[in-house]
Order: structure tokens, then C-alpha cells, then sequence
């Protein structure tokens, strides 16, 4: 194969209306949703995990964001591997050491074994995520680009939909490695057809690749992670965490410096001169946390507090992301006839709507009237966002797709990291003086009440002594329900207040589409 053929000159050589068109498109979007199914899944499988390893809230939380930290770092250099060595070369990789990471976790014998195999299960993710939009964003004309990123946003979004499902019956019925193992059939598909239909792809003239920019990017959101994830057991004022949090915003900060003074940065910060690109990946960090946020806490709640089954927890949480799956194709056909403004407005409005009907519900919520009016919204409005979002960040270069998609799709991740030691963090903040307060005020004898508050960084899930009798187990657990639903409420704030800021984010720096691709291109010739 020439260079030519690989080269950026392929852009617009699929269509959706063609054969080979749509198995590329299926090859892309599986990959994706595999990924997305995995975060889905493994969400509805936290309470099991945590019970299994006998671990702290912590410990979940570095389940899950070992697979963010390493996702988040790497998706930069990733899609930069993808433009300089071939974007289809570097899909296959990243496939091949996901699947491999999934089935290690699913054999992990202690919870530090399964954060290090999430960790790998992470970079494979980083080299898969950025190369299944770059080759969409190289391949399909700018005409139907939005379709596909919406086809692409909404089957992906609907293999995801099976995660809490099919998550929860596994957990429940087979055990939580089979959560990390249940990717791996669609990955071998996806490989299959990458192998056979997706055209190889790179940008012929290629940057040296940014390694430095990389392991900082790398040991500032690792810090960060670890300053806001231990801090609630050190103290916020422990030296440990001041200079954990210090060095990781340092090593951000020398990140940005790197890349404005380097030839071949890692992000060419050219991309965010168009502030309709800029506006979109500030939305995509507010909105992501929002969203993310709401599944993982929500789960949390529905199982622990509410006393659902794994199985039943996951069909809880599928509304929003049936709805996705079903919406968010026609939202990017209304974006690219209508343009982005109006739905980047009202879209992430909706959301913080639908995260303020989730505050409502107390110990004994029902799911009909305070879980599922709040999760239909909150679909609604990212529904309605994603296309055009995705699209909106995308608008570069074609030969900086690979960087573009990479960097969006690294803020979502981070975004999504974030939210998991952020809201971790206010959870534990609110919960410990709140569980505290009532069980001082409470009926159990003083050992009873140590016996509990010992285990405050379990939130909800404190386990009650097989010593305390029936009137004081059933104290306990009311104290500590009280105390969760407390703390969710304040996790919740948080998160429709990020939300709500990204619709004011886009009523300033989002205008239509067309518009602003002129106002860039004149920059870029007076530039």
C-alpha cells in the first residue's frame, strides 16, 4: 500500500450508504461500545467488589480510576500514535491489550492485583478510544460526519446499554470477574471486522512523538487522583497530600508550557484558536463529571441503601442510556442541519434537571417516582448533546483528527476520573460528621457507636457487628442509611450545578458551526 493511500487524502472515501461504509462503522462502534459497556458494568459491580476484597470506598475507587488514570493519560499519545504509525495498526493493538487486560481482572485475588490489570486494561483503551472516532472523522465526508459520530454515539451508546443488565445478572448469577470478562466476544468480532473491512489510514507527513508530555500528563492527573482519593483518610493537611496534589497540578502546569515551546507537541493547542473547539471540550469535562457522577453514586444508592439486586440495580440505570442509544442519531442529523447551539444549550440544562429530581428520594425511595423521572432527563439531555459535542471538538485540521479526537475523548475520561475522587471525596466530607451527629443521638450503646464510626470510609457499605442485637442492628443501619442519602444529596448538588455551568458555557463560546469555520480559517491565513 502507497503512502498515498494512507496518507490524510482519504478523507471522505467511506459512506454510510455503502457496504464496506457500515462495516467500518460497526467496526469502530464496537470497539467503542466495549469500552463503554465496561464502565457501565463495572459500575453496577462496585458494591460486590468492595465486598469481596473487604475494602474501603478508596479501594473502589481505585478499581475504577486505574482504568481512568491510565485511559486519560495515554488517549493524548494515543491518538498521535494512531496519525503517525496508522490508525487501523494502532485499533488492532489497542484491542488486542484491552481484551488481555479484561481477562486478568477477572482473575485478580486482591484488589491491588485488579487496579494493576485495569491499569493495563486502561492503555489499551487509550489506543482503541481515540482511533475508532479519528478513522469515522478521516473516513466518512464532512456531509454525513455527523450521522456517523451520532450512528457511532448511539449503537456504541446501545451496546453500553446491556452493561448494567447484563453486569448485574453476572454478578448475581456468575461473580464479578465476569463483568471484566464479558467484553471479550464483542472485541474478537470487532477485531475480525477491522481486519477484513477498515481501510489503513495515517497522515504521511508525521510529528515526533511527545513522550515527555505524556508522563506529565501522566503524573499530574495521578496526584491529583491520589491526593483527592487518600485525602479523606490522611487529612487534607497531611504532607503527603499537599505535595501529592502540589506536584500534580505542577506537573499539568509544566505540561502547558511543554507544548507551547516544543515543534511536535502532544497537544497542538492550534486546535483550541477555533472557540467553538475550545467551548465543546469545556463543556465535555463539565458534562462527563455530571453524568459520570450520577452512575456510580446512584448505584451505590439503589444497592446499598435501597436494598436493590446487582440484576435489578443495572435494569435501574438503563433509561438514560436506552435513550442515548435511540437519540442521539437523529440529534446529530438536527446539529448538522441546525446547527450546535441550540441543543449544547439546552442539552446539558436538561441534565442538571434531571440530577436535581435524583436529590428528592430519601431512604425509602421508589424507583418510579424518585429515580426514574431524574434518569429519563438526565438521558434526554445527553441525548441530545453528544453529536453535537463530539462534533464541535472535532472541527480541525483533518491531518489533527487523530490529536482532536484523542483530546476530547481524554477530557471525557478525565472528566469521568474526577468525578470518582471528587465526589468520592464530598461523599466522605458529608457522610462521616452527618453519620457521627446521628449516632450520638441515636439509641446504641457508646461501643456500639465506635464499632460503626470506625467504618465511615465504607459509606454504605458499613457492615453492622454480628455481636449487636436485632433493635440495635436495625438503629445502626438507619443511621447509616440517613447518613448516605445526606451525603448522595450533596454529590448530586454538585453535580447539577457542573452540569447547569456547561449550558452557560455554551451560551457563551458556542455559535453555529459554519460560521466559526470561517472565522477560523481566517485566523489561521492572517496566523
Amino acid at each position: 500500500m502507497s503512502d498515498a493511500s494512507l496518507g490524510g487524502s482519504q478523507e471522505g472515501t467511506c459512506s454510510i450508504r455503502s457496504s464496506a461504509g457500515r462495516w467500518v462503522l460497526t467496526a469502530t462502534l464496537l470497539a467503542s461500545g466495549a469500552s463503554f459497556i465496561m464502565w457501565s458494568a463495572v459500575a453496577v459491580a462496585l458494591p460486590s467488589i468492595q465486598a469481596h476484597f473487604d475494602t474501603t470506598v478508596a479501594g473502589i475507587q481505585w478499581v475504577v480510576n486505574s482504568h481512568l488514570l491510565t485511559l486519560s493519560a495515554f488517549l493524548l499519545i494515543g491518538g498521535s500514535l494512531g496519525d503517525h504509525y496508522g490508525r487501523r495498526k494502532l485499533f488492532v493493538i489497542g484491542m488486542s491489550i484491552f481484551a488481555l487486560g479484561g481477562i486478568l481482572s477477572g482473575f485478580a485475588w486482591s484488589v491491588a492485583l485488579l487496579i494493576s490489570f485495569q491499569a493495563l486494561q486502561g492503555v489499551g483503551s487509550a489506543l482503541m478510544v481515540p482511533q475508532s472516532l479519528a478513522i469515522i472523522n478521516a473516513c466518512f465526508p464532512s456531509e454525513e460526519r455527523g450521522r456517523a459520530i451520532g450512528l457511532w454515539a448511539g449503537i456504541s451508546g446501545g451496546i453500553a446499554a446491556l452493561g448494567p443488565w447484563v453486569g448485574g445478572w453476572l454478578v448475581e448469577y456468575v461473580g464479578w470477574p465476569g463483568v471484566f470478562w464479558m467484553t471479550i466476544p464483542v472485541i474478537i468480532f470487532a477485531l475480525g471486522a477491522t481486519i477484513r473491512f477498515v481501510p489503513e489510514n495515517r497522515d504521511v507527513e508525521t510529528a515526533r512523538l511527545d513522550w515527555r508530555g505524556t508522563l506529565l500528563v501522566f503524573l499530574g492527573l495521578l496526584g491529583i487522583a491520589y491526593a483527592l482519593i487518600s485525602a479523606p483518610a490522611r487529612g487534607w493537611t497531611a504532607p503527603l497530600i499537599l505535595g501529592s496534589l502540589s506536584g500534580g497540578v505542577g506537573a499539568l502546569v509544566a505540561f502547558v508550557l511543554l507544548e507551547r515551546r516544543i515543534r511536535d507537541p502532544l497537544v497542538s493547542l492550534q486546535i483550541f484558536r477555533n472557540p467553538l473547539v475550545s467551548g465543546a471540550n469545556t463543556v465535555t469535562l463539565l458534562l462527563y463529571f455530571a453524568f459520570n457522577g450520577v452512575v456510580v453514586f446512584t448505584v451505590l444508592n439503589l444497592q446499598q441503601i435501597q436494598g436493590y439486586s446487582p440484576t435489578e440495580a443495572g435494569l435501574g440505570m438503563l433509561p438514560p442510556i436506552i435513550i442515548i442509544t435511540f437519540l442521539a442519531a437523529p440529534a446529530g442529523t438536527l446539529a448538522d442541519r441546525f446547527g450546535p447551539r441550540l441543543q449544547m444549550i439546552g442539552g446539558p440544562a436538561l441534565v442538571a434537571a434531571g440530577i436535581a429530581l435524583l436529590m428528592t428520594g430519601g431512604t425509602d425511595a421508589r424507583y418510579m417516582a424518585h429515580f426514574l423521572p431524574g434518569l429519563v432527563v438526565t438521558g434526554i439531555g445527553m441525548a441530545f448533546v453528544i453529536a453535537p459535542l463530539t462534533k464541535s471538538a472535532l472541527l480541525v485540521e483533518t491531518q489533527l483528527s487523530g490529536t482532536a479526537s484523542g483530546v476530547n475523548n481524554a477530557i471525557a475520561r478525565t472528566a469521568a476520573l474526577l468525578a470518582v475522587a471528587v465526589l468520592g471525596a464530598v461523599m466522605l466530607a458529608a457522610f462521616a460528621p452527618r453519620l457521627n451527629e446521628l449516632l450520638q443521638a441515636s439509641q446504641l450503646g457508646a461501643q456500639e457507636q465506635i464499632e460503626i464510626m470506625t467504618q465511615h470510609d465504607r459509606l454504605g457499605g458499613i457492615v453492622i457487628p454480628e455481636g449487636f442485637d436485632e433493635q440495635s442492628r436495625l438503629a445502626a443501619l438507619r443511621v447509616v442509611r440517613e447518613s448516605f442519602i445526606y451525603a448522595f444529596r450533596w454529590a448530586m448538588g454538585v453535580c447539577a450545578t457542573l452540569a447547569l455551568l456547561g449550558s452557560v458555557v455554551s451560551f457563551f463560546t458556542i455559535r453555529e458551526e459554519k460560521a466559526h469555520q470561517c472565522d477560523y480559517r481566517q485566523q489561521e491565513e492572517r496566523g
